[in-house]
This record gives structure tokens, sequence and C-alpha cells, in this order.
């Protein structure tokens, strides 16, 4: 960046920060045009998208009969989760198991709404609890690794559990609240955006850096579960959020209203390290802003003004002595010192670059998914 102009797009708030951003002759970035011309002319949250989703409801009944579930959904007590759990219910009328994964982070309101979600929609809640000591010292290695991608063994536990229990039961369809309406703009891979779980990345941070064996961690690798568990066990991931009209305020009021759920002052934060992470680390030691393409897709989809986020993004999300707070709690957490996690903190920034990985065999598969159609978020 230092050598580069700083520009920020014209029409959403996504910057220069992106070391890999371009700007058309509007001052429109890449996620602008990529939302005009790809995602937009097939995105039907309609009439035609309600009519595919019925079909789709339709056909996992059929799948699923005889069974005591016909579809699974990771719930993490956030707004897209909790959300797709209800129109899996509530308008597709399926029977849903909703499938927690405990990595030891959950905030006591991801809690209270995942317990009045399960209560209220009278589901069947299946929580796996990761074992704490592999957890800390998978994330131990990582912040150690010095690189961005500090949420990669949160995700890798929350992904690799849910289609683990998946085959182990035979479960087809995996339901997700993956959408358009609120993540158009995917996060840059520079961003802490590594695209997938990368089990090489994984085992050679660990091995550098971990302390004790893995022997229970659940991890699942991006191309065993985009080919074997696609393919072969016939697995398929389902998105309802972008087949019906999803807008932020009116499902966070409607979820409250129903069941008593709570909204979340921003973006990922039932997971208290996440919550960390977004709003300490990342944009501190690695002056990269996650908000930004969170803001940047509510302003694609007409949820958010340009000047309303350029407003919130110029000061913190979370007041600096809560902020503090949360360093210390996260030290002590991981059986760190704020001395020693200062230190990682101050240490020499890394990319997954530095490491063992298979980035170029998983950007041959994202590019074929885009060609496809797969994958209509902006892939570099």
């Amino acid at each position: 960046m230092s050598n580069k102009i700083y520009q920020m797009c014209s029409r959403c708030i996504m910057d220069s920060s992106d070391p890999h951003i371009h700007f058309n002759d509007q001052g429109l970035c890449d996620y602008c045009v990529n939302f005009d011309s790809v995602i937009k002319p097939n995105w039907h949250p309609d009439e035609r998208g309600y009519a595919e989703l019925m079909k789709l409801s339709e056909k996992i009944k059929k799948d699923g009969k005889g069974r005591d579930f016909d579809c699974i959904i990771g719930l993490s007590g956030g707004l897209d989760s909790s959300y797709v759990s209800y129109i899996a219910k509530e308008k597709m009328g399926l029977r849903p198991l909703l499938f927690h994964v405990d990595a030891g982070w959950n905030t006591d309101q991801a809690v209270g709404n995942i317990e009045k979600l399960v209560d209220g929609l009278g589901l069947d809640l299946y929580t796996e609890v990761i074992n704490w000591e592999e957890m800390k010292d998978l994330q131990v290695a990582f912040l150690k690794a010095q690189i961005s991608d500090q949420d990669l063994p949160q995700d890798t536990a929350f992904f690799s559990g849910l289609y683990k229990f998946a085959k182990a039961h035979k479960i087809k369809y995996i339901l997700t609240g993956g959408n358009f309406s609120t993540e158009c703009c995917r996060e840059p891979e520079e961003w802490g955006g590594y695209p997938g779980i990368d089990k090489r990345l994984i085992k050679d941070i660990h091995s550098k850096f971990g302390r004790r064996v893995l022997k229970t961690f659940p991890i699942v690798d991006i191309l065993a579960y985009k080919l074997y568990y696609r393919f072969m066990l016939g697995m398929t991931v389902v998105k309802p959020l972008n087949l019906i009209p999803y807008v932020k305020q009116d499902a966070e009021y409607l979820l409250n209203s129903l069941f008593g759920w709570k909204k979340f002052q921003h973006k990922h934060h039932e997971s208290r390290f996440t919550r960390f992470y977004e709003d300490y680390w990342m944009p501190r030691k690695f002056g990269f802003e996650k908000r930004r393409a969170h803001f940047s897709s509510l302003i694609m989809t007409g949820q958010m003004t340009r000047e309303a986020a350029i407003e919130r993004i110029a000061k913190p999300e979370l007041d600096e002595q809560f902020l503090k707070s949360e360093f210390e709690y996260v030290a002590n957490k991981l059986d760190l010192t704020v001395s020693e996690l200062q230190a990682i903190f101050d240490g020499d920034n890394k990319t997954c670059s530095n490491y063992k990985n298979k980035r170029f065999l998983i950007g041959i598969g994202s590019r074929v998914m885009s060609a496809i159609g797969l994958e209509r978020r902006l892939f570099r």
C-alpha cells in the first residue's frame, strides 16, 4: 500500500487497503462491478426464488422420508444461522436437526439465542464440544504463526464438525445461512479470508508451534467436502436465504418478536474470540477492517447508506476499555500472560504463503466453481 494512492469506491467503502482492488473509470470497485454484472442478474429473492425454495423443500422432504431429520443446520446463535433455522421450519416445513459446535468462545448472548430458538421452534439440538486443550493449542499455534487468518481454527472446528456428523448419520442436506444480502462482498484473502479449510496449512502451522497432539480435533479438508462429500456421498449444501427477501433489520425484528432473540452489535459477535480478532487484532496488527466488507455488502443491497458506513467505520465498534479487558481475557483463557500475547501482537506479520499449503489447488477449484456459476462472489 505504501506505493499506492489511497482510493475508496465511489459506491461502497471498499478501499485500497485491499492490495488487489481495482477501480473503473467511474470509481467503482471490482466488488461493485461484480455485484452488478454477476450476482444481481442471477439472484432472484422474489416469486421465482420462492418457487425454487418450495420445489427444493419438497425434494428434501422426499429424500428424508423415514428419517428422524431431513436436513441439518449449523447454528451459532448469530443472525444468518438463526434466520435460516426459522425459514427451514416455518416456511419450508422441514425437520432440521440444529447442530452447534462449542469451541469454547460462545458469548452468553449467543447461548441465550440458541436456547430461545430451540424452544420456540420446537427443534432438536445436538451440541458437539471441542476438546478445549486441543482447541487452545491450535489457536495459540496460529497466533504464533503471525498470519491474519486467526479464525481458521474455529472455522475448521465448526464446519468440519458439521460435515463429519452429517456424513456419519447419512444426512444429505446441509442448510446454511450463507447469502448475498449481507455477504455479497467477499472479504479479501489478505484480510483473513483464506478460501477454505486447508489441512496441509493447519498441520504445518501446528507442527511448528503446537505442543500437543490433536487427537479428536475435527479437520475436514476443503477438497474432501467440495469433491468427495459432494460427488461421492451426494451431500448438498443449500442456501435458502438467497431465494427469499432477506433484510437484516427485518429478520432481527422478526426473531426478536417471535422468540425473544437478541441482535448483536455487529456481525460475528456471537463468538467472543471472533469479536476480539475482528475488532482489535486484525485492524491494529494488520491494518485491515473486515467491517468494510460487511458494510459494503449492506450498501450494495440497499440496507445501509455509504455515509452511514463511513461514519461508523471512522471509530472502533467497541470502546477502548472494553477492548483492553478483552485482550486480557483472551490471554488468560489461552493460558498466556498479557505480556506474552502482547509480544505475539508486536511480532512480524506473515501470510499463509510462509507455510506449506494447497492454496494453488484451492484456487483452481474456486475458479472452476466461479466459471460454472457455483460461486458468484468475487474471487481472485
